[in-house]
C-alpha cells in the first residue's frame, strides 16, 4: 500500500469500478476485463478525486492526494472489501446459490415464490430480475458485480429478508463476484455446452461451476443432480452437508415421473403424489431441486409440496401464448443452448397430438460461443416439422454470418423444411403463417428479454408481444 494520508487513512463513503463515478471518499477498483482494462482509467478516477485506487499495477504517475493499494487480483480484493464495507449481509440471511447451465432462473424464481408463500421476507437475484419481496429491481447480469451484489444484499437485509435465492453464473465465480459471500447452501442443476467463448474449454467451464461448491462453508449444504454425469463431481471436497436428487437412481431426494402432459407434471415425490403446473422432464428436475432445497432449509415437506404444486415458472420459460381463434399454441422459451433447446423440443414431442406440427424459430447470439450454432440448427431441423433460422441478439456480429454458421449444421435430408430469415419479426410472422389450427410454434432463445441487441443498442423487441401481433395480423 502506498498511503499518503497519514496513519488514519482517508474516510471511505463509496466503492466503484467505474472511473466516471469516482470522487472524494471513493475507492476505485481497476479491474482487468475482457474488453477493457480498468488500469487505463486510474488517471481519470484520480482526476475526479478518488481517495483510494486498488490496482494490480501502479501507474507511472502517482498522486500525493491518493492512496494506492497494490494487490494480486483487483476483482478478488473488490469482492472482499465490498463484503466488509457493507457489513457482511450474507452472514445474516440464508443465502442459497443455484448454478448449472439450465434451470437456474426457474429454480431461483420459484424458490423466491415458494418462501414468500411460506410467510418469509425474501430476496431474488436472477437473470430476469432482482426482487426484494415484491419490489422489482432491474437486472443487467445473471450475477451482479461484487459491489452491486453486496449493496443489494444489504438492502434486502434492511428490508427484513431472511432468505435470498440467487443464480450463480460461471462468469461470477471466475470473476470473484461471489467471493466473500456466506452461502447457506448451493444447488447444481446440470452442465452442458455453453460459454465456451469465455472459458475456452469445457473443462474450464466445469471447473468454474465446481469452484462455487468448493467455496461453500462447512455449515452449508450442497445439493446436486445425481442424474447429471457431473453431479457427483460437484460434491467432491465439499466440507458441508452433501445431498443428491434424482429421477432415475440414487439420491436423498427422489421422484418418479407419473405423467408429463400439456396440463402439467404428475410426480411421486418421496411417496406423495403431486400434480404440478409446470411441464417437461427438465422441470421435474427443477421441482425436485426446489423441494430438496426447501427441506434442507428446514421447511416441512408436506407444506412445501402443497405450495409448490400451485406455483408457475419464471417468465419466458416454456411460457404459452395461445391464439383464441385457431388455438395455435405459441411457446416462448429462453432456450439458448443445445441442451436447453433439445429439452424444450423433447417436451413438446411428449405432449403434442399426432395431428399437431411443430414449427421452431431459433437463432444464436452474436459475440458468444460459435461452436453451438450448427448444433442448435441441427436440433431445430431434426426435432421440428418446420424450422426458421433467424437473428437472436447479434450484438456486434453480422447476423448473416451467424446464420451461415448455423446452416452448416442442417442435415441434407432436412434442408427442405428449413427457412432462413434474418429479420426476427419476419421469421416469427412466417412461422405463424405456416401454422395450421392447433399447431405449436416455438420461439426459442430470448424468452423474458424485451429487447434485441444490435451493434450496442437494445431495440424494443418482445417475442411474446410479436407473437400476439402476428396472430392478430394474420387472422390466426
Amino acid at each position: 500500500m502506498l498511503d499518503q494520508h497519514g496513519p488514519t487513512g482517508p474516510t471511505i463513503t463509496t466503492l466503484t469500478l467505474d472511473s466516471r463515478q469516482a470522487g472524494p471518499g471513493t475507492v476505485f477498483f481497476a479491474l482487468r476485463g475482457t474488453a477493457t482494462d480498468g488500469h487505463e482509467f486510474i488517471a481519470k478516477a484520480v482526476e475526479q478525486g478518488a481517495a483510494v485506487v486498488v490496482c494490480e499495477e501502479l501507474p507511472a504517475d502517482v498522486s500525493p492526494a491518493t492512496t494506492y493499494v497494490l494487490v494480486a487480483d483487483s476483482a478478488q480484493a473488490m469482492a472482499l472489501m465490498a463484503a466488509e464495507f457493507y457489513g457482511h449481509p450474507s452472514k445474516e440471511m440464508h443465502l442459497v446459490g443455484i448454478t448449472g447451465t439450465n434451470g437456474k432462473t426457474t429454480c431461483a424464481t420459484m424458490l423466491h415464490k415458494l418462501f414468500r408463500e411460506l410467510g418469509y421476507h425474501c430476496g431474488l437475484l436472477s437473470t430476469v430480475q432482482n426482487q426484494i419481496d415484491e419490489q422489482v429491481i432491474a437486472s443487467t447480469h445473471t450475477t451482479p458485480d461484487a459491489i452491486r451484489l453486496n449493496a443489494l444484499l444489504a438492502q434486502m437485509l434492511n428490508a427484513s429478508c431472511t432468505h435470498v435465492f440467487m443464480e450463480v453464473s460461471s462468469h461470477a465465480v471466475v470473476q470473484h463476484r461471489v467471493t466473500g459471500l456466506h452461502f447457506a447452501g448451493g444447488v447444481f442443476t446440470n452442465l452442458s455446452h455453453d460459454h465456451l467463448d469465455y472459458h475456452g474449454t469445457f473443462d474450464a467451464y466445469l471447473k468454474a461451476k465446481k469452484g462455487f461448491f468448493d467455496m461453500l462453508p462447512k455449515s452449508g449444504f450442497a445439493l446436486s443432480n445425481a442424474d447429471d454425469k457431473r453431479g457427483a463431481v460437484m460434491l467432491q471436497n465439499v466440507t458441508g452437508r452433501r445431498e443428491l436428487y434424482s429421477l432415475r437412481g440414487h439420491g436423498e431426494f427422489r421422484a418418479r415421473l407419473l405423467e408429463n402432459a400439456v396440463h402439467g407434471l404428475h410426480l411421486e415425490i418421496e411417496g406423495r403424489e403431486v400434480q404440478f403446473r409446470l411441464i417437461g422432464v427438465f422441470n421435474a428436475y427443477n421441482l425436485l431441486a426446489i423441494y430438496g432445497t426447501a427441506v434442507l432449509l428446514g421447511e416441512d415437506p408436506t407444506e412445501v409440496l402443497t405450495v409448490l404444486s400451485g406455483l408457475t415458472s419464471a417468465p419466458g420459460r416454456f411460457e404459452p401464448v395461445v391464439s383464441a381463434k385457431t388455438r395455435i399454441t405459441g411457446i416462448v422459451d429462453y432456450a439458448h443452448t443445445p441442451d436447453a433447446l433439445e429439452n424444450v423440443l423433447q417436451t413438446i414431442a411428449d405432449i403434442r397430438q399426432p395431428s399437431q406440427q411443430v414449427i421452431t424459430v431459433v437463432g444464436c447470439g452474436g459475440n458468444r460461443d460459435g461452436a453451438k450454432r450448427p448444433i442448435m440448427a441441427r436440433l431445430a431441423a431434426e426435432l421440428s416439422d418446420r424450422a426458421v433460422l433467424t437473428s437472436d441478439n447479434p450484438r456486434f456480429e453480422d447476423p448473416n454470418d451467424i446464420l451461415a454458421q448455423m446452416q452448416t449444421g442442417v442435415p441434407a435430408a432436412a434442408l427442405g423444411k428449413v427457412l432462413t430469415i434474418a429479420d426476427r419479426r419476419e421469421a416469427i410472422k412466417t412461422a405463424v403463417a405456416l401454422a395450421q389450427p392447433g399447431d405449436i410454434v416455438l420461439i426459442a432463445g430470448k424468452g423474458h428479454e424485451t429487447y434485441q441487441e444490435i451493434k450496442g443498442i437494445k431495440n424494443d423487441f418482445d417475442d411474446k408481444q410479436v407473437l400476439r401481433e402476428m396472430f392478430e395480423l394474420l387472422g390466426k
